[in-house]
């Protein structure tokens, strides 16, 4: 069992705003170009220019979208001169997104499995 998952996991069950912090991270990972920027900053510290064209967004909308991230403890920014540069708030969020992507691949890779055993039961 991973570190503290017992102890988390029973705190969704008997902290409902424990839950709804959770739930509240878990929604800013729904949105596609969240999850870009944080993919971005998983590779490094970025500026918001840097940022927007990795991601092929306008700065406004990547400067809104981190605000968004910011407040949710998923990224932090400090000021480089003129720019403020953001990265990953910590390890965790990093592990979440290499999570978030193993399970994508797992999935992807159940389910083609799944097509082809059915593909091959009908033939």
């Amino acid at each position: 069992m991973a570190h503290g998952q017992h102890t988390d996991l029973d705190r969704l069950l008997d902290d409902s705003g424990y839950a709804q912090a959770a739930a509240d991270t878990m929604q800013a990972l729904s949105a596609p170009s969240r999850l870009r920027i944080l993919a971005r900053l998983h590779a490094g510290p970025t500026s918001v220019s840097e940022l927007a064209d990795a991601v092929g967004m306008e700065g406004s909308a990547v400067s809104h979208q981190l605000r968004l991230l910011r407040h949710l403890g998923l990224v932090v920014g400090h000021r480089d001169g003129r720019q403020v540069v953001y990265e990953l708030h910590d390890d965790h969020v990093a592990e979440m997104l290499q999570q978030v992507t193993a399970h994508v691949d797992h999935v992807r890779l159940g389910a083609a499995g799944r097509t082809a055993s059915s593909m091959r039961a009908r033939a």
